[in-house]
């Protein structure tokens, strides 16, 4: 087997946009596997990433019209744990000539796969990601999370003597500030949740297949007050695969190719307190929305879909927000009066987000975008949808990257 390489954020470069394009997409039973995993029936058996990572890898490979041997470069992202790139490559019965070993969300890994195939590295590559949250009891939040020997990054905002040791707390304490400084209510925010949840019964792979009232959302217990539960992504297992091919190699297959047109970052440097709460990290959005589109010579008003990084509600209106869609402070009256529904002024999430569809890092929001350019989403799907864009914010970072629909 090669030497693997690890995965990397590039530059945004004109010389890198629209040199790969999404071929194939496949993904695991997220409805199905949520249900038996909550059921525990006798002969359940807990899934595993590998095995995860096969079930996607084979879907995806079937929906590429590709053979094996055609794959030459394997990207590997197991974000709890899992083989490396080599391992997994013998799992799938792969013969790779690029091996990548990456972290787990989608932030650097889709555009470093371009990145490499552009550099003559391979010229088809299998994204795998698996995460068995739920198999291996995740927990998020508390000493297992932010404490030593936690999982969660190394920082102030964990620091544990504070309370602040969870994501959860670092959004209650934005969307408290949000309505302290612009007058908002908790129904507000809720009309995140139930957009979204509208979004998931179009979907019939979603997790979460029940209406959500805005009387449900405010009934349900709060997780980090003034959050509920229904303000937090999901828990869940699964895996998505992405079958990435070098764009003069990606017209004749089975579908419509979809074009890695740009990509940018933008990292908190100083003064998290200010930029994360108060700014909710608008300056990085801006920065990096920037860079994507210089690269891929497109402007915010191409952008017919948002898929953002919905770890919670108040996290996808700080996106919407922050990048420009709509100006500080109106992002709740977007959502409440339907604009962010398929049919208004920007789809966000159209098959239900990490809120309603499934916990996947990132890679779900992508795997949606595919099938939504290659007109393949059904009761949920954009007409006439040329450019979509994803964006992966953390709470100290932001990652966006832009989408079009090939010839």
């Amino acid at each position: 087997m090669p030497e693997a390489t690890t995965g990397r954020m590039p530059p945004s470069s004109r010389d890198l946009s629209r040199k790969a394009a999404i071929v194939g997409v496949g993904d695991t039973d997220f409805h199905q596997d949520y249900k038996a995993a909550r059921a525990k029936a006798p002969g359940y058996e807990l899934p595993t990433p590998e095995s995860l990572a096969s079930t996607a890898f084979e879907r995806a490979l079937a929906d590429s019209g590709l053979r094996r041997e055609d794959i030459d470069g394997l990207s590997v992202s197991f974000i709890y744990g899992g083989p490396n790139a080599a391992s997994m490559a013998q799992v799938l019965g792969l013969t790779p000539r690029h091996l990548i070993n990456n972290y787990g969300l989608l932030a650097g890994p889709l555009p470093g796969v371009c990145a490499d195939i552009a550099a003559g590295k391979c010229d088809t590559v299998a994204m795998v990601y698996s995460a068995a949250s739920r198999a291996i009891g995740r927990q998020y939040g508390g000493e297992s999370y932010g404490g030593e020997g936690g999982g969660a990054p190394s920082s102030y905002y964990y620091h544990q003597p504070w309370g602040w040791t969870s994501q959860a707390a670092h959004w209650a304490l934005i969307w408290r500030y949000y309505q302290a400084t612009f007058g908002a209510v908790e129904e507000d925010l809720g009309s995140v949740a139930v957009q979204l949840r509208k979004n998931a019964l179009t979907n019939p792979n979603a997790v979460m297949q029940t209406p959500l009232s805005i009387q449900d959302y405010l009934q349900s217990r709060y997780i980090v007050r003034p959050l509920h539960l229904f303000d937090m992504c999901l828990v869940n297992d699964g895996a998505v695969c992405l079958i990435v091919r070098r764009a003069d190699k990606a017209r004749d297959l089975p579908h419509k190719p979809v074009l890695v047109a740009g990509w940018g970052e933008g990292k908190v440097k100083g003064g998290k307190m200010d930029q994360m709460v108060r700014q909710r990290l608008r300056p990085q959005m801006q920065h990096a929305g920037g860079q994507a589109f210089e690269m891929a010579g497109v402007s915010l008003s191409n952008i017919q879909h948002f898929e953002a990084y919905d770890a919670s509600t108040m996290h996808l209106i700080d996106q919407v927000e922050g990048y420009g869609f709509v100006e500080p402070g109106q992002g709740l009256e977007f959502c409440k009066s339907g604009e962010m529904a398929v049919g208004g002024a920007l789809p966000v999430n159209t098959s239900g987000g990490m809120l309603s569809e499934a916990y996947m890092h990132g890679w779900s929001h992508v795997a949606e975008i595919t099938r939504q350019m290659r007109g393949e989403a059904g009761a949920r799907q954009i007409p006439g949808l040329e450019h979509s864009m994803f964006s992966l914010a953390q709470t100290d970072e932001a990652h966006p990257i832009i989408f079009e629909r090939g010839a």
